[in-house]
C-alpha cells in the first residue's frame, strides 16, 4: 500500500515524497483510515513505529479541509487570528520538539500553523507565537496549563485530542495535569492516545477519555525483544564501570545508548567514563533544554559514540542506528526493559542490548524474564562475574529442579496407586464400564 492508496491530499502528499516517504507503516496504514472518518483510537506502539505521522497526517488533513472561517465568540476576529484546533499532549520536551519537526515536514505546504510550547525556557517566544494564532498547539502539560493561566492558550476550540506516551505520563505523575487539560476542552472532539504499553492505568484512563474508540496494535512487546540479541552480565555494583569500559573498548561497539537508574548515577558514570578516554555525554532532566538539544543532536550525528539517559529523558530519542543499548541498571518495570532495549534494531539494522545484573537486581532480573517470556542468555567467565550472584541463580535453579523432580514423583505414586486400585475392584469381582459401577 501507499499514502497515495490511504487518499491523502496533494500537498501532504508532496511533502511526504521530499522526505522520502512512499509507503505507509503498520501503524499509519491501520490509523490513517481510521481518523480520517473521525474515529476515536488506542494505540499501543513505541517509538520508532511512526506513530507522529499516523495522528499528524491526517490531522493536517482533515484542518485543511475544513473551510470555516475563524471565529472567536461569534465574530470573525479582528486580526483574523487561528483558533488552536488540535492539541498534542506529550510528556517531555524533546518529544514535543519531535512532534513539531513533524507538523512542519508534513505541513510545509499548507497554510496551516502551530508552535510547541514547554517548560524549562523563557516563554516569550512561545507567547508570540499563540499571540499571532496557531492552528495545532504540541505542549508539556506543565507549560500548557501555566499559559492557560496567564490567557494566553484558549482551549476552548479544540477539534483533536491527542495524548502521547501516555504511560509514560502516569510514570512522571502528570495524571492531575492531564485531567485539568481535559476539563478545558470541548467534550465533543476527535481523541486519541497512544502508549507504548497497556496497564491497567492506561486501560482506565482511555475508558474515561474515549468514545467507541477502534484499536491498533503494531509489533507486541514479545515479538519486538525477539529481534534484538540479548546478553546478561552478573556484576557487582563496584565492577559494572570497568566491566563497561571494557565493553566500550570493543570495536563492535559503534554507538551505545547507556541506562541509569538516576540523574546523578548518569552524570557520575559520565565523567568516569570522559576520564577513561571514552567519548560519551549524559542527558536528564536537570540539564537545560539547550544543553539536551544538543546533545541529542550530537548524539544522532556520531559526534559522541556513548549516551547516559535515564529512562524520563530517553523518550525524546529517536535514532535508528544505535548498535547497541546497556542497561547499566535494571529498570523498576519490566516493561521499561521492553521500551529500552527497543532502541537498538530498528529500522532494519540488528541491535545488541547488554544488562548488568547485581545480586540486588535478581527480583528485577526474575520479573523481565517472566514477561519476554525467556531467560536472558548470560555470559559466563568474564573478568567482573560476580560469585555472589552465579551462587544464588545456582541455587535456584536446583530448588526448580528439585521441584519439579518431586512434581513428577508425585505424578508418578498417583499414576501406581491408579494402577493398584483398578487390580484392587478386578480382584473383588468389580469393574468399570461407561462410567457405572457393576459387579461381576
Amino acid at each position: 500500500m501507499t499514502f497515495n492508496e490511504l487518499q491523502i491530499i496533494e500537498p501532504i502528499l508532496r511533502a511526504l515524497v521530499i522526505e522520502g516517504y512512499s509507503t505507509p507503516t503498520p501503524i499509519q496504514e491501520q490509523a490513517i483510515p481510521i481518523l480520517l472518518k473521525g474515529g476515536d483510537i488506542l494505540g499501543c506502539a513505541q517509538t520508532g513505529t511512526g506513530k507522529t505521522a499516523a495522528f499528524s497526517i491526517p490531522i493536517i488533513q482533515k484542518l485543511c479541509e475544513s473551510k470555516e472561517p475563524e471565529i472567536f465568540d461569534g465574530k470573525r476576529n479582528k486580526k483574523g487570528r487561528k483558533r488552536i484546533k488540535a492539541l498534542i499532549l506529550t510528556p517531555t520536551r524533546e518529544l514535543a520538539a519531535q512532534i513539531g519537526d513533524s507538523f512542519t515536514s508534513y505541513g510545509k505546504f499548507t497554510s496551516l500553523k502551530h508552535t510547541v510550547i514547554y517548560g524549562g525556557v523563557r516563554q516569550r517566544s512561545q507567547t508570540d507565537a499563540l499571540r499571532n494564532g496557531v492552528d495545532i498547539l504540541i505542549a508539556t502539560p506543565g507549560r500548557l496549563l501555566d499559559l492557560v493561566n496567564q490567557g494566553y492558550a484558549d482551549l476552548r476550540h479544540i477539534e483533536f485530542f491527542v495524548l502521547d506516551e501516555a504511560d509514560r505520563m502516569l510514570d512522571m505523575g502528570f495524571i492531575t495535569d492531564i485531567n485539568r487539560v481535559i476539563d478545558l476542552i470541548p467534550q465533543n472532539r476527535q481523541t486519541l492516545l497512544f502508549s507504548a504499553t497497556m496497564p491497567v492505568e492506561i486501560s482506565s484512563l482511555a475508558e474515561s477519555l474515549l468514545h467507541n474508540p477502534s484499536r491498533v496494535s503494531v509489533i507486541p512487546e514479545e515479538a519486538t525483544v525477539d529481534l534484538i540479541d540479548q546478553y546478561l552480565y552478573f556484576a557487582d555494583k563496584g565492577n559494572k564501570t570497568p566491566l563497561l569500559i571494557d565493553l566500550l573498548n570493543e570495536e563492535s561497539v559503534q554507538s551505545a545508548l547507556i541506562f541509569a537508574r538516576t540523574k546523578h548515577g548518569a552524570d557520575k558514570l559520565s565523567k568516569t567514563l570522559t576520564r577513561a578516554g571514552i567519548d560519551c555525554d549524559a542527558i536528564h532532566g536537570n540539564k537545560s533544554q539547550n544543553a539536551r538539544q544538543k546533545s541529542l543532536l550530537d548524539f544522532k550525528r556520531k559526534r559522541t559514540r556513548v549516551l547516559i539517559a535515564t529512562d524520563i529523558a530517553a523518550r525524546g530519542i529517536d535514532v535508528n542506528q544505535i548498535s547497541h543499548v546497556i542497561n547499566y541498571d535494571l529498570p523498576e518495570s519490566p516493561e521499561t526493559y521492553v521500551h529500552r532495549i527497543g532502541r537498538t534494531g530498528r529500522a532494519g539494522y540488528s541491535g545488541v542490548a547488554l544488562s548488568f545484573c547485581d545480586s540486588g537486581e535478581l527480583g528485577l532480573l526474575k520479573s523481565i524474564q517472566k514477561l519476554i517470556g525467556k531467560d536472558i542468555n548470560v555470559v559466563n567467565g568474564h573478568e567482573f562475574e560476580c560469585s555472589v550472584c552465579l551462587g544464588k541463580i545456582e541455587r535456584l535453579q536446583k530448588s526448580k529442579a528439585g521441584a519439579n523432580l518431586k512434581d513428577k514423583v508425585i505424578s508418578l505414586n498417583k499414576d501406581s496407586q491408579g494402577g493398584n486400585r483398578d487390580k484392587s475392584r478386578r480382584s473383588k469381582g468389580v469393574f468399570w464400564q461407561k462410567g457405572r459401577r457393576r459387579s461381576a
